[in-house]
C-alpha cells in the first residue's frame, strides 16, 4: 500500500508508539487520584502541555486537552456565542474553513449569530482587506484557518491578526494541518485562539489541542470534575496525551528534513502528472502552501472514480476533506475558489508524509496517468 493521504491522518511514529506504550499497562492511573500512580499519569500529562508549548510558543496554563480539533475548535465558537448572548454577536470566518468551524458557524446562526463568510481568491486565498471590511461594532470574533485542508494554501494569519489585535477583536485560527508541519508561534500570529489535533502529526487520534491567550476568559466545555483547570470534565486521555506531546516535539525537530523531501515529492508529482494528462488543474496556489500537499482536478473525469481505481492498485489518495467522505458533494473549499460543480468533483488531493518515499510518488504519478487516461478513453468511446 502506499498511503499518500496525510493531511487526513498520519501514522503514528515508532517513537511515540514506544513512548505512550506504559500508559496503558504499567503506567495506568487517573490522573486525579492523589496517590502515586494517578500522580505520576498527571505528571505525564503536564510533561505533554510543556513540550507542546514549547512547540507554538505557549505558556503550558495556555493549553488545554481535548478529543480532537472538531471539539477544539466548537467549544472556542460555541463559547463566544455564550459570552456574549446577552449582546449583538457578529463572527467573521472564511467560505474555505473546515467543517468543524464551517458547520458550527452555520448552527450558531439559528441561535441569532450574525456570520459572514468572506470569500476567497481563485487560488484560494483570503484578502486581508475582506476581512477588515467585514469588521462591525458588534464583531467579536474572526476565524480564519492558517492552511487549508485541501489545497494546503496558507493564508495571511500574522497580517489579520496584527491589525484585529489592534482593534480589540478576539482572533482564532484553525491550525490543525499547520502544526508540527510548518512553523508555528502563537505570539507571532498574534492570535486568541489556536487549535490543533495529534493524528495530523504522527501522534494518536483523540487528542485535540486549544491554545488560549492568557486573560481571555472562555466558558468550560463540560461541567463535572476539576479536569482541564475545571474546564473540560473527563478523565484524561493519558496514554495518546502523552503520545501528542512527543509527536510534536519529533515533527518540530524533523521539520525541515521533511518539508524538503515531501516538498521535492509534490513537485515531482505536478510535473509528472502534467506531463502524462493533457488537462490538469492545480487548485490553489504554487507558493504560500503546505509542502506536502496536491489538489488536482482532471477535466472529463470524476474523482470519486479516480481515487478508486487508485485504491485499486494500493493507493490512498482523497477526493476532499475526510470529514466530508461518505457524501455526494462537491468540495465547498473548490466551489468557493469559483470552480463549477463539475470542476470541483474531478479534484482528488495527494498529500504525502515522511513515511512517503520518491519511489511512491513516481508509482503515483505511473498510476495517476493510466487511470485518468482510462476513464477519458471510456467516456470517448462510442455506446
Amino acid at each position: 500500500m502506499i498511503y499518500a493521504d496525510n493531511a487526513a491522518t498520519t501514522r503514528i511514529s515508532e517513537y511515540v508508539y514506544e513512548k505512550m506504550l506504559p500508559y496503558f499497562r504499567e503506567e495506568y492511573g487517573n490522573a486525579s487520584s492523589r496517590y502515586t500512580l494517578g500522580m505520576s499519569a498527571k505528571r505525564a500529562v503536564e510533561q505533554a502541555r510543556i513540550q507542546i508549548a514549547e512547540s507554538i510558543g505557549a505558556k503550558p496554563d495556555e493549553l488545554y486537552f481535548t478529543s480532537g480539533g472538531t471539539e477544539a475548535n466548537t467549544w472556542m465558537l460555541r463559547s463566544i456565542a455564550d459570552t456574549y448572548r446577552r449582546e449583538s454577536v457578529h463572527i467573521i470566518t472564511s467560505a474555505i474553513e473546515h467543517p468543524s468551524v464551517f458547520n458550527t458557524c452555520h448552527a450558531l446562526e439559528g441561535m441569532n449569530v450574525d456570520v459572514t463568510y468572506v470569500p476567497v481568491s481563485d487560488s484560494g486565498r483570503v484578502a486581508v482587506e475582506s476581512v477588515i471590511k467585514a469588521i462591525k461594532p458588534c464583531t467579536k470574533l474572526v476565524s480564519i484557518m492558517m492552511a487549508n485542508n485541501e489545497t494546503g494554501t496558507i493564508q495571511p494569519v500574522a497580517e489579520i491578526g496584527c491589525l484585529l489585535q489592534k482593534r480589540g477583536i478576539l482572533f482564532h485560527t484553525d491550525a490543525v494541518q499547520a502544526v508540527g508541519h510548518i512553523p508555528v508561534d502563537v505570539s507571532d500570529l498574534y492570535v486568541d485562539f489556536l487549535t490543533a489535533s495529534a493524528h495530523k502529526f504522527h501522534g494518536a487520534k483523540g487528542v485535540g489541542i486549544l491554545y488560549k491567550r492568557s486573560g481571555v476568559d472562555l466558558p468550560p466545555l463540560l461541567y463535572g470534575g476539576g479536569q482541564e483547570r475545571e474546564s473540560r470534565a473527563g478523565t484524561e486521555n493519558i496514554a495518546s496525551i502523552v503520545a501528542a506531546g512527543y509527536a510534536l516535539e519529533e515533527s518540530v525537530a524533523m521539520m525541515d528534513e521533511t518539508a524538503k523531501c515531501v516538498s521535492e515529492m509534490v513537485n515531482y508529482t505536478i510535473i509528472g502528472i502534467k506531463s502524462g494528462i493533457s488537462d490538469v488543474r492545480i487548485n490553489g496556489v504554487l507558493d504560500n502552501r503546505l509542502p506536502s500537499i496536491v489538489n488536482l482536478g482532471f477535466d472529463g473525469v470524476s474523482g470519486e472514480s479516480l481515487m478508486h481505481l487508485l485504491d485499486l492498485k494500493g493507493i490512498c489518495v482523497s477526493t476532499s476533506s475526510a470529514c466530508n467522505s461518505g457524501k455526494d458533494v462537491p468540495s465547498h473549499v473548490l466551489l468557493a475558489m469559483g470552480q463549477t460543480e463539475q470542476q470541483a468533483r474531478s479534484a482528488i488531493r495527494v498529500s504525502y508524509g515522511r513515511i512517503n518515499t520518491s519511489d511512491e510518488a513516481r508509482i503515483v504519478v505511473d498510476e495517476v496517468c493510466r487511470a485518468c487516461n482510462k476513464i477519458l478513453s471510456l467516456s470517448a468511446s462510442p455506446t
